[in-house]
């Protein structure tokens, strides 16, 4: 008896809450819907599907609502997509086409640089996704970095989205350029385009400096390599997370282009020539001091969004992280706290600014609405959100985005300056800018980043110690520990361009980890050398 009690008690206490609750009407119905799978963050999602709705009722009359896919970063996206389209393709060439599947077809279809050689079925293949209507069940892919959707654009996965011809005025140079800083801002085929800008730079603690006794404020990226740093730069492994990676591509442009700058001066030098040394030497240089500043690491993270948090929770005094993870992270520190205690910084000359694109998928089920979407997204009401204090006219709702808006013309109104989160920033006109120059770099991109995941994460005790031990030592000592740990001639440019790319693109994938292992131990050799040099007596 007591025991039915109790459960009828327990019954009343868990149904009495939904008893009590207020009526809610029926959902209303919504005429429209787009998918769209993206790696920004929920503050971005709710700002831009709010702003789209409202826009798109304006112009349309309809409703429309945004169904977010959210799987993590653009590498899971990437992941995602393949998946998808293989199997619907597959089903496609088997059951409409009533053709036979292979490996061999499933490689080729999506290739977007089929040799002329291929079987003539591979080629069938690939002329059949191209020609086709084969999707994902996703219109958009809204975000990321333009690597991402150039691999995409590559494997037939974009299609043009007609904008340029719906609205051609907005794509002439001095509104939206087709590229600016050596960086592209869209697609020549119009598969995708730029919606904001992306740049890289250091995030710091001022609490955290005045404890490490550092008066000055970084303003380059040498300046995480100071020594008074040790275990206080929060960094994330560049073969993990693309932004980080493309940050230190930066840092190896800047020393490049400043060696070209100075060779370009010398009288009677060959142009051609200088161009090939200067990216030789400063290749090596940038690679010493992205040694020296992962020397001073703490950690290295997968995730690029750890180290903003880090620096800001005191943790680590510096972070090198992407634009819009500093501002966001000092706007919060601001708007929590009322305080100034974080900082954020984007070297002069040292980060190139590149975009967010965005891009129609082949298949798409709600054309008409993916369309009005990336319409949406560079039309002026979409890019004041990224720039716009919350509360402003045509700004965002609740979320300060604290990002840079990719059209050229946003930074010429002045009445929009009191409105903005950033005021000063003007990319467009930056002195002394850093121009990407793809062909440094953009080829070995992949091979650069795993050269240094292994010199500065997978040996990073023996190189801390050594780092450590050299800053310690006598001046005469110093000198030569220096020398040794910074003797990087087996991962020079031509090295890495030949051998390591070689290496790293080769069909038996053990030959990559046979790769990693002999590098590691070369770089653990010279770090006990350079040890040894410090502390003998």
């Amino acid at each position: 008896m007591k025991r039915g009690i109790l459960f009828v008690v327990l019954a009343v206490i868990v149904a009495l809450p939904f008893a009590l609750r207020p009526r809610r009407g029926a959902a209303p119905a919504v005429q429209d819907t787009v998918v769209i799978v993206t790696p920004h963050n929920e503050a971005i999602r709710y700002e831009y599907g709010r702003g789209f709705a409202e826009w798109y009722r304006e112009r349309t009359g309809r409703t429309v609502a945004v169904d977010w896919r959210v799987l993590g970063g653009t590498s899971e996206i990437a992941r995602f997509l393949e998946g998808e389209y293989v199997a619907a393709f597959e089903q496609h060439w088997v059951r409409r086409l009533g053709r036979s599947w292979s490996a061999e077809i499933q490689a080729g279809f999506q290739n977007g640089r089929l040799p002329a050689e291929a079987p003539a079925v591979v080629r069938e293949a690939r002329a059949a996704f191209l020609a086709s209507e084969v999707g994902c069940g996703i219109d958009v892919f809204f975000g990321g970095g333009t690597y991402d959707f150039e691999r995409q654009a590559l494997a037939g996965r974009l299609v043009p989205s007609g904008l340029e011809r719906l609205r051609p005025e907005w794509f002439e140079d001095g509104v939206m350029p087709r590229e600016f800083g050596g960086e592209a801002f869209r697609d020549r085929e119009g598969l995708w385009l730029g919606t904001v800008l992306s740049s890289y730079g250091i995030l710091f603690n001022r609490d955290s400096l005045r404890r490490l006794g550092i008066g000055r404020e970084p303003a380059q990226w040498e300046d995480l390599a100071d020594p008074r740093l040790i275990g206080e730069v929060a960094l994330a492994d560049p073969t993990k997370s693309g932004s980080v990676a493309k940050a230190f591509e930066n840092i190896l442009q800047q020393q490049m282009q400043r060696r070209w700058q100075e060779l370009r001066a010398e009288p009677g030098g060959d142009p051609a020539a200088a161009e090939v040394r200067a990216v030789r030497e400063g290749w090596r240089a940038g690679l010493a001091l992205i040694q020296r500043i992962g020397a001073n690491a703490r950690y290295f993270t997968d995730s690029s969004q750890k180290p903003p948090i880090d620096v800001a929770a005191g943790n680590c005094a510096m972070g090198l992280c992407i634009d819009f993870y500093g501002r966001q992270q000092e706007e919060a520190v601001r708007r929590r706290d009322r305080s100034d205690r974080i900082g954020y910084v984007s070297p002069a000359g040292g980060s190139a600014a590149s975009v967010d694109p965005v891009a129609l998928l082949r298949g798409a089920r709600n054309r008409a609405a993916a369309v009005a979407f990336i319409e949406y997204s560079v039309s002026m009401e979409g890019q004041k959100l990224w720039n716009f204090r919350p509360g402003t006219p045509g700004g965002p709702d609740r979320f300060a985005l604290r990002r840079l808006p990719v059209r050229r013309d946003f930074y010429t109104v002045e009445a929009w300056k009191p409105w903005r989160t950033d005021p000063g920033d003007a990319p467009f006109d930056t002195p002394a800018p850093l121009i990407y120059r793809e062909a440094w770099t953009g080829r070995i991109f992949r091979e650069m980043a795993l050269v240094i995941r292994v010199m500065c994460h997978d040996t990073h005790p023996e190189l801390q110690r050594a780092w450590r031990a050299i800053q310690a030592a006598p001046a005469a000592r110093r000198g030569p520990a220096l020398e040794r740990l910074q003797d990087l001639a087996f991962v020079d440019y031509d090295e890495v361009a030949r051998t390591v790319k070689a290496r790293l693109g080769a069909k038996n994938k053990v030959e990559e980890l046979r790769l990693v292992q002999e590098l590691a131990e070369r770089f653990r050799a010279h770090y006990r050398a350079a040890e040894v040099i410090a502390t003998s007596g």
